[in-house]
């Protein structure tokens, strides 16, 4: 029985056609009344009025169309009464109206007959359980009729049970594990088909809503799951098996460990479906895409799985011959103007593609053997499409392989170079594309060793009849030319410029493009080399670039000013003469007349705006009027942001490129990442201008501030913006300080203002690696502001913003910590675990430099303030976790540095970390112990001298372990040997014995890598010299050699190195060396040092 009256019931019978009707007006209008009559005045009855619908219409489409619209009304979020807080619409009902619309569906949901309305009514049912359980509260009768519906005769009710769990697994997810296994054990063995993977999607669903430690009582259904595939198979069911293996793929994603009992019999089951071709490409892909997943998430596993490695690299080999199927001379290949035609969900690319990532997960060790069992008859066979696939495979697993590749880049090489005269084009192209790849993967090693190889080979290939041949060939030389040296380009510039300016002249317009961006890639590498070509090829760019085209060429004029730009880079401001002032105008030229939004010419534009700022430099200033307004309306973009209620709204943003969809409590948010990509690309050429023209930028610096850079800290939908909004400010800072002077009232007003936005952002910041970024902003703009810019509130604020970091930080440690002891035998750690440390440590490592800066320009006003995070420091010196050591160890460092003898009232945490920390493992934390304890000595005063020269015991061990001069270690050594001078120097330390210590301390001697402790080391030693000190003419062959060997590294300059040389000199005629005999003994490099400064 109705509880609305009939009159409501024909108003949205009237309004439910309306919404579906084909005339636009109506629809229109209907949305109107819906929106603004029903939504916002009356969304109570309406859900009660389309629940009704759903249960009592006759008509199957009235009711499936209700339980649609039911679901999209019940999401919309509104304010809840009395309150400023939003909710979603259907829990701000009356708790009596809810009970009615949740009665109400679960009668339509348990009577409702036809499969494709029950889909729909269920998914109205999972958004209200979504919702309750968002709240916290249970829909306890849902469980009961789920339940019911699970034991039901029809399929497929027992199905949408399944289903329902599937969307909102949250319905079990607190139920005992003895009601839950059950229930999927029933769905896996169910004789339905649909109901079989219906089950395996909501347990796939169901085990990644639980916690890890949850998620192990469910292991033990692996076998029931996995035994649902091979019925599949063997019907054909290509839908039923994507679906399963999606359901896999999810878990494997969760807990690949769990499959380690059977995972052998997955890969050999997935390799059987990758062979059958008559299962479809999608399914085959489908369990390479799982195998793949393995790979990723436990490399481990499928490296000690016996037929892994080989069975994968067989089957993507074999994929990736499956190309050109219908073009076996290629023609319609070649025809194509296309270059982007073929997509990722061809076999061939799916094949490469998996060949990458098994290379990157499992290594060249696991990977080469079984690749290179097949590559050398491939590349001989008679089939193009065989020798092609090699071509590739090479092309996709060089990365992953690199270190076991690098060595043999010989053989490599001479498996690629014939590929490049073969007659087949797409062989020909496949081994362009191997050599780019090649290029980027060992680059540095190709362009010094191989250069002559590649390019003596490649540049013919510029000659190919094949447009994209050429086209290719030339993209390859971008890769090469990009990481080689000047030197090593020089003697092929005139060979790979007059290919490339023949391609200019090509008919196809992809081809001119490609050889604009790779002259312009090797104008940027030869830089001032280039210059013999300008007079050849800028004319021809400004031709270009000053000719009226159509809108089909507009990408080819960007090409041109992004080459003639970086021509101008390369050459410089007085090669080009009156052509830099030509091209500046000619690009305002162009800026004005484009119009259209989507003209490639605008981005371009940017680029070559920044590029010719830093070519002219402060000549560029007259050109900011027309250059800054389009690059701050980027800048200042808005971010698009549009909340999804239906599925066609998804579907129309998906057609659309530059959107990013992400799913939010049972809505979809579209974010318009184009934009934001816009936005990045502006604020970071505004880096440019501000580093580049610094005061004369300066008119600009307080409307950037405003509108861009300082929001920008803050623009939470999109990481990249928020970076360089940080990278912005303090170049901006140094512009305005450049122009108004450090102290000036301007100058005060923006740093107020700025400061106290980077001090909120510090606590508010949820992403690690972008707080390490604030964290820069924050030192590098208290570094341009200098001495006492900080107040005693600012300072305090940064301690509460780096308390709460650091507590965060001890919290993520821990949970890591739990984690690694729930991981099994064989698990490896995740890559999203490695990534995890790895930002934590550059955060650690930022916000070390940012104390540091604070010490530095605020000394002892700092340690009220920073004494707060006294526990910290107590905790990480004794932590396992050597970073956590290291950082504590760095900032005692500069208490002491900073803070004179007033850091003695911190010795009671300074002392003991220090002892302990000179006889640490690992060489970074001994350094940064042993410079502390010289630091001491020089800045600390009288109250230090006693632990200094109690520490000299330490110290000279440091600098006597075994591995003490290893690279690792040398830094560590020399700041032990530079410290115990600085002890020695201190007017405090009074150190007994002196000389019981000088004569083993020249011992410790050379320091040649550290160049801030060398000074130190030698300042003490010339003062030893000088005293005639009787240990250093005993020793004077070591000490003499010792100061070499710093004069030749450059560890020490100016007049430090002039004091220290003619030290030298006077020990070798206190000593009477024979300098000719010494240096016969010693390096020719070591020989012409002498040479030069002491001969």
């Amino acid at each position: 029985m109705s509880v609305l009256p009939p009159e409501v019931h024909s108003a949205l019978s009237l309004l439910l056609q309306g919404l579906q009707s084909p005339d636009n007006n109506t629809r229109a209008h209907a949305e109107e009344q819906l929106n603004n009559e029903w939504i916002v005045a009356r969304a109570d009855i309406l859900l009660m009025g389309l629940v009704e619908q759903i249960k009592g219409a006759q008509d199957a489409g009235p009711r499936s169309f209700a339980a649609v619209l039911f679901r999209r009304i019940a999401t919309k979020t509104r304010k809840v009464f009395d309150s400023d807080e939003s909710k979603d619409l259907f829990i701000t009902l009356q708790h009596a109206q809810q009970e009615v619309v949740r009665q109400r569906l679960l009668e339509a949901l348990q009577n409702e007959s036809l499969p494709h309305v029950r889909h729909k009514i269920g998914d109205a049912v999972a958004e209200v359980a979504r919702q309750y359980c968002d709240q916290g509260q249970v829909w306890q009768e849902l469980l009961q009729a789920l339940f019911n519906l699970s034991m039901s005769q029809d399929a497929g009710q027992r199905e949408l049970a399944f289903r329902i769990f599937a969307t909102t697994p949250a319905i079990i997810e607190k139920q005992h594990e003895d009601n839950v296994i059950p229930a999927f054990t029933k769905g896996f063995q169910d004789g339905n088909i649909e109901v079989r993977t219906a089950a395996m999607e909501a347990f796939s669903s169901f085990f990644a809503s639980l916690q890890k430690k949850s998620q192990k009582k469910y292991y033990r259904l692996v076998p029931e799951l996995l035994n649902v595939l091979p019925p599949l198979k063997q019907a054909g069911d290509a839908d039923g098996l994507t679906k399963a293996l999606i359901a896999l793929i999810e878990l494997a994603e969760e807990a690949p460990i769990m499959f380690k009992p059977l995972f052998h019999n997955l890969v050999q089951f997935s390799i059987a479906v990758i062979q059958d071709k008559d299962l479809g490409d999608t399914v085959r892909q489908n369990a390479l895409e799982l195998m793949g997943t393995f790979a990723d998430y436990s490399p481990a596993m499928c490296k000690k799985d016996p037929s892994f490695a080989s069975d994968m690299v067989t089957q993507c080999l074999s994929l990736m011959t499956d190309v050109g199927a219908d073009d076996d001379d290629a023609s319609e290949w070649n025809n194509t103007d296309d270059l982007e035609a073929e997509d990722s969900n061809m076999n061939h690319v799916a094949g490469e593609q998996y060949m990458d990532r098994l290379a990157n997960k499992l290594g060249g060790p696991i990977i080469l053997p079984s690749t290179f069992t097949w590559l050398p008859q491939m590349m001989i066979s008679n089939a193009w499409r065989d020798r092609h696939a090699a071509l590739m495979a090479i092309s996709a697993i060089s990365e992953g392989c690199r270190e076991l590749m690098e060595g043999e880049l010989d053989h490599v090489l001479d498996l690629v170079i014939p590929a490049l005269r073969h007659p087949h084009p797409r062989v020909r192209w496949a081994g362009c594309n191997a050599l780019g790849q090649m290029s980027t993967d060992f680059a540095g090693t190709m362009q010094e060793k191989y250069h002559q190889v590649v390019l003596t080979n490649i540049i013919p290939v510029l000659n190919s009849p094949e447009p994209r041949i050429q086209s290719h060939a030339a993209a390859a030389l971008v890769n090469f030319c990009e990481e080689a040296e000047r030197a090593t380009l020089e003697p092929y510039l005139d060979q790979l410029l007059s290919h490339l300016m023949r391609l200019l002249e090509s008919p196809k317009r992809y081809v001119q493009e490609q050889a604009l961006s790779t002259i312009a890639t090797i104008a940027d590498s030869a830089e001032t080399a280039f210059s013999k070509y300008y007079g050849t090829l800028m004319p021809l760019l400004f031709g270009v670039l000053r000719e009226e085209q159509s809108k089909e060429y507009r990408l080819l004029r960007a090409k041109a000013m992004e080459c003639a730009t970086l021509i101008a880079l390369a050459v410089g401001k007085e090669r080009m003469g009156q052509d830099a002032i030509d091209l500046v105008q000619l690009l305002g030229s162009i800026q004005e007349k484009i119009t259209d939004a989507d003209d490639p010419q605008s981005s371009y534009l940017l680029h070559c705006w920044g590029r010719m700022c830093r070519v002219l430099g402060s000549g560029f200033v007259p050109y900011l009027s027309g250059v800054m307004p389009p690059l701050l309306a980027l800048a200042g973009a808005k971010a698009d942001i549009q909340l999804l209620d239906d599925e066609e709204q998804i579907n129309n943003v998906q057609q659309e490129e530059g959107w990013e969809l992400v799913p939010l409590k049972g809505k979809v948010i579209g974010i318009k990442t184009s934009t934001l990509e816009d936005k990045h690309m502006a604020i970071e050429l505004i880096v440019i201008y501000a580093q580049q023209l610094e005061a004369a930028f300066a008119p600009y610096v307080l409307e950037i501030m405003e509108k861009v850079s300082l929001p920008g800290l803050a623009f939470f939908f999109h990481d990249p913006v928020r970076i360089a909004s940080a990278k912005s400010v303090p170049m901006l800072l140094n512009a305005y300080k450049r122009a108004n002077g450090e102290r000036s009232p301007a100058m005060a007003r923006l740093w107020e203002t700025t400061i106290e936005k980077i001090l909120e952002v510090l606590s508010a910041e949820p992403a690690i690696d972008t707080l390490a970024e604030m964290y820069q902003c924050f030192y590098e703009s208290v570094e341009v502001l200098g001495k006492d810019c900080l107040t005693s509130a600012h300072m305090q604020a940064f301690v509460e913003s780096a308390k709460s970091t650091l507590e965060d930080y001890q919290i993520r440690v821990r949970k890591r910590r739990e984690e690694q002891q729930e991981i099994e035998d064989g698990e490896d750690e995740s890559d999203e675990t490695a990534i995890a440390i790895e930002d934590d440590q550059t955060l650690l490592s930022d916000m070390n430099k940012a104390f540091h800066t604070i010490f530095k320009n605020q000394e002892t006003s700092f340690l009220p303030s920073w004494a707060r995070l006294l526990p910290f420091y107590d905790a990480f010196v004794k932590s396992n976790d050597s970073t956590q050591r290291q950082w504590a160890l760095c900032i005692l460092d500069d208490v002491l540095e900073f803070c004179g003898d007033q850091s003695w009232s911190y010795q009671n945490h300074i002392q003991q970390p220090l002892v302990d920390g000179m006889r640490d493992p690992v060489p970074a934390n001994r350094q940064a112990a042993c410079y502390g304890v010289g630091i001491a000595a020089q800045k600390g005063g009288a109250s230090w001298s006693t632990f200094t020269r109690e520490s000299l015991h330490a110290l000279f061990a440091a600098c006597q372990l075994p591995n003490a001069r290893e690279d690792d270690h040398v830094f560590a050594t020399e700041n032990a040997c530079a410290s115990i001078a600085k002890i020695m120097s201190s007017p405090h330390s009074r150190v007994p014995n002196a000389q019981e210590v000088i004569e083993p301390w020249i011992s410790t001697l050379p320091v040649e890598n550290d160049e801030e402790a060398a000074p130190y080391a030698y300042t003490y030693l010339a003062k030893l010299i000088d005293e005639s000190n009787p240990a250093v003419v005993a020793a004077a062959d070591k000490v003499f050699l010792a100061i070499v060997s710093a004069i030749e590294a450059e560890t020490l300059q100016g007049q430090t190195a002039q004091r220290v040389v003619n030290a030298a000199k006077r020990v070798v005629q206190l000593a009477r060396l024979d300098l000719n005999q010494l240096k016969s003994r010693l390096r020719p490099e070591t020989q012409q040092t002498i040479r030069l400064h002491f001969l």
